[in-house]
């Protein structure tokens, strides 16, 4: 088993659509990874994310921050540490709190057919 030490903190950010910025830190090129992309997201206040239906599996966790979430149009409050899953066909709304920044973590991992 080989290990693979990314200091994510040298990755470059890159503008996010939509808000906020991105840089991956799970992929094919970094690590490996052939089926999943892992990347962390920055909002500042107020900025949104949507995190599309897509096909795919997300999961996203705050790592710091507080704002809050929309699933099926419904806003719930969202501190350091909650998450969401999402599944292929379901879709969320990400906010940082007016006054307040985010940083998630993003891991997509596609649908695969049996």
């Amino acid at each position: 088993m080989s290990l693979t030490f990314i200091e994510t903190n040298k990755l470059p950010k890159k503008p996010s659509t939509g808000a906020g910025e991105v840089t991956e830190v799970l992929n094919q090129a970094l690590c490996g990874a052939k089926n999943v992309l892992g990347s962390l997201r920055w909002l500042k206040s107020a900025e949104t994310y949507n995190a599309e239906a897509a096909g795919k599996h997300q999961l996203i966790y705050l790592m710091d921050g507080k704002g809050s979430i929309s699933l099926n149009g419904k806003p719930y409050d969202m501190e350091k540490g909650g998450g969401v899953y999402l599944g292929p066909t379901e879709s969320a709304s990400i906010k940082a709190a007016n006054g307040a920044s985010l940083k998630l973590f993003h891991l997509i991992v596609p649908q695969f057919s049996k």
